[in-house]
């Protein structure tokens, strides 16, 4: 929660946190430099309709957050994070897509999610609390 409320302007519960780890542990994972836990993904699975394919429903994986402390960035922790959170939603989930929402102005994130294959799919208008709009990225994982 201490990585939550640093980074993101969007700040989960306890409560909140705790139900994605329970639910779907193999999806949310932690990054650990010399013993200290300085970033995190935390993702959920759902069923609904495809991003990708038109009027088909999918078992999707939804990535709720990802953050990594300030001084720990661009060293590739988010990168390899959300890599292996994609397999865990394909193996042991068995989703065929995920998406993910991204603040527009976030453009260095949205440039990691395109590096793993993400296409922009929308813009949300005003999708955040203080009114920011936010691009719908997907991508298939088969």
């Amino acid at each position: 929660m201490h990585i939550n409320r640093t980074c993101l302007p969007e700040n989960y519960s306890y409560g909140f946190f705790l139900r994605l780890l329970r639910d779907y542990p193999a999806a949310f994972l932690v990054g650990e430099i010399e013993g200290r836990v300085v970033g995190y993904v935390m993702c959920r699975v759902e069923r609904n309709m495809s991003r990708i394919e038109k009027l088909r429903v999918r078992k999707t994986g939804h990535i709720i957050s990802v953050a990594v402390l300030p001084e720990h960035r661009r060293r590739g922790l988010a990168l390899g994070m959300v890599a292996r959170v994609l397999e865990a939603l394909k193996k042991s989930y068995d989703c065929a897509e995920t998406y993910l929402e991204v603040r527009v102005s976030n453009e260095e994130a949205a440039k990691l999610y395109q590096k793993l294959g993400y296409l922009i799919v929308s813009r949300e208008r005003s999708y955040y609390i203080d009114g920011e709009d936010a691009y719908l990225m997907a991508r298939s994982l088969k």
